[in-house]
């Protein structure tokens, strides 16, 4: 018997080296884990809980193909740390296969839509309580979606989302979006972008959002309007951060509105690595026809 054991390991072996010989995709395996302990108030009494903050795993990769076209492909979805292991445990995130070459890039698949791009890195609390998506209609990841970027000329891109209804009583909705500089404000001291939804989740959108640096402060406003499709309330809002890095820390606060609600949150990082960071923020919303919510957090966030 245990020779037999041994024969098959080494069959088994035989193969993986044979498979290993071939060439494959480069592929990048990649995620986040974002975990807090948050004291969390809804209006109805405050109570403890522990947060997954859009934990989330993914696979991208590409591979070039003739006439200078590179295959681009990813798959990700979000996981909930802090819930029971189940079928709802682990939901799609962006998940596409698109081209890109000299003429930009196409995707197809499930796509953040152009106007929630638009962003960048503008939102200083998202995927926590107070994501600009608690008083703001526009941060959509749609089915159904093709996309295309273009490449950047003089530090200008144009994105564009084409979603498909899926039904035949449906209307095919789009995102547009107009972005200038890098996100990152790496490459440039200044990211600005305007952006517009039409038909899309059931909202007519339009955004304006400039970020840049001042000193060391990075600052941020934007402007935002929604509306409900079929001659719904049109609401105005506007939004206001600032982020200060004070060696390994980086202190940081945002302000939000729309209409009579707002919000505001006060928050600190600190690096303890180049990929890990502890946090803590505090937000609190006002809200005229619901109860108003407090939060506050304490976590660790890693990326892989």
């Amino acid at each position: 018997m245990f020779a037999k054991k041994v024969v098959a390991a080494a069959v088994l072996l035989g193969l993986f080296g044979a498979a290993s010989t071939v060439q494959a995709d480069p592929l990048t395996v990649y995620g986040k884990i974002n975990v807090s302990a948050q004291s969390s108030d809804d209006g109805a009494g405050q109570f403890s809980e522990l947060k997954s903050n859009a934990s989330r795993f993914g696979v991208k990769g590409d591979y070039k193909l003739e006439n200078d076209l590179t295959l681009i492909y990813q798959l990700e979805w979000e996981v909930d740390l802090t819930d029971e292991a189940n079928e709802k445990n682990i939901k799609g995130r962006d998940q596409f296969i698109g081209l890109t070459g000299s003429f930009g890039t196409i995707k197809a698949g499930r796509n953040d839509t152009a106007l929630k791009l638009s962003q960048g890195k503008m939102d200083l609390f998202n995927d926590y309580e107070a994501d600009i998506k608690t008083l703001w209609k526009g941060e959509n990841r749609m089915n159904n979606s093709l996309a295309y970027i273009t490449p950047k000329f003089a530090g200008f891109s144009l994105m564009v989302s084409h979603i498909m209804e899926d039904s035949e009583k449906g209307q095919d909705g789009q995102s547009v979006a107009l972005m200038y500089g890098d996100d990152g404000l790496k490459d440039s001291p200044l990211f600005a972008s305007v952006s517009m939804d039409n038909d899309v989740n059931g909202y007519d959108s339009s955004r304006v959002f400039v970020q840049g640096k001042v000193a060391k402060i990075k600052l941020g406003a934007g402007l935002h309007q929604q509306e409900v499709m079929a001659g719904g309330k049109k609401e105005d809002g506007y939004l206001l951060n600032a982020a200060y890095p004070l060696d390994k820390f980086e202190v940081k606060a945002q302000y939000q509105t729309l209409e009579d609600h707002d919000g505001y949150s006060l928050g600190t990082d600190y690096k303890l690595g180049k990929e890990t960071k502890l946090f803590a923020w505090y937000s609190s919303f006002d809200f005229y026809n619901k109860a108003d919510t407090d939060y506050l957090a304490i976590g660790i966030e890693h990326k892989f």
